[in-house]
């Protein structure tokens, strides 16, 4: 550099800043999560290493305010999905904050099952596969991927919280499904009165509150209560919709639902109890038993 000339302000000077502030909040591999964290904030595309690559480049004005607030969320111990204020999840980037549940990578496997069976079972006369629902829809990351990447008609979303069925309706307005996606408020089933379903879909809260206690604070803390514990056993959501939700589906429908790898055997009880035909359970990505896809018979 000639002398006299200073070196401009850049990227690596922010980046310097926040790993001093992760690493002094205790978060694991600081310089890792600050190259992270402006990669989510800068837009779709970018990467990590396209952080470090760039790190000799000046910031622009508004990244840089929003990595700082990220940057500041981290270091309070918010996750990672809420400090950035947005998740990806199979194909699809939303806004995310603690209105909702984070997304979780294992979840995508409900929609590849989901997407499967309809696939498998609908008439392939049929042009569309009729109408799907989500129940405990969130952040709409389920109902949304249904609707991008199937061949409903509709889809529907049921969420009982406001403050997460508003969250999943800017995500609709963000996504713009080609398809019609209705987010309703209500609680489990009874929004869906009066129509029938192709498929009834779910990752309902399933922790007993012994199980809540003992999470990471992370999730403790700042991810909502109502949609992770489900009564004494962690099965009240899943018990209600396995007995509901076979007067609502349509001949050859079927329930789809996460659920906890500890109760499998328990749900899977369930559903036979309350007549399902055609149930299963599924290993998620990590081979843990996390799905139930319990169906009817076409001429049921």
């Amino acid at each position: 550099m000639p002398e006299g000339m200073a070196r401009r302000y850049a990227i690596r000077d922010v980046l310097a800043v926040a790993v001093e502030q992760l690493a002094g909040a205790g978060v694991a591999d600081p310089r890792r999560e600050a190259r992270t964290l402006w990669a989510a904030v800068a837009g779709p595309g970018v990467k990590p290493g396209d952080v470090w690559l760039g790190r000799d480049r000046p910031p622009a004005p508004d990244v840089a305010r929003r990595f700082r607030r990220a940057v500041e969320r981290r270091a309070s111990g918010m996750p990672f999905g809420y400090a950035v204020g947005r998740a990806h999840f199979r194909t699809l980037e939303l806004r995310l904050d603690p209105r909702a549940l984070i997304p979780r990578p294992e979840t995508e496997g409900l929609v590849d099952l989901v997407l499967r069976n309809v696939h498998a079972t609908c008439n392939m006369q049929r042009a569309t596969w009729g109408t799907v629902a989500d129940i405990g829809t969130g952040c709409g990351c389920i109902a949304l991927s249904l609707a991008m990447e199937g061949q409903f008609e509709r889809v529907i979303a049921v969420e009982r919280s406001i403050d997460a069925a508003a969250l999943a309706r800017e995500n609709v307005e963000l996504v713009q499904p080609s398809v019609p996606l209705e987010v309703r408020e209500g609680d489990l089933l009874a929004p869906l009165a009066g129509q029938r379903y192709r498929a009834i879909v779910s990752n309902p809260p399933y922790l007993t509150e012994e199980e809540y206690a003992s999470l990471d604070p992370a999730v403790r803390l700042f991810e909502p209560r109502e949609a992770l514990v489900s009564g004494v056993d962690g099965l009240t959501a899943t018990r209600a919709l396995l007995a509901g939700a076979r007067a609502l589906l349509e001949p050859g429908g079927f329930v789809a639902l996460e659920l906890d790898e500890r109760r499998a055997d328990a749900v899977r009880a369930l559903a036979l109890r309350h007549g399902w035909s055609r149930v299963a359970v599924y290993d998620d990505l990590f081979g843990r038993p996390r799905f139930l896809l319990a169906g009817l018979e076409e001429g049921a």
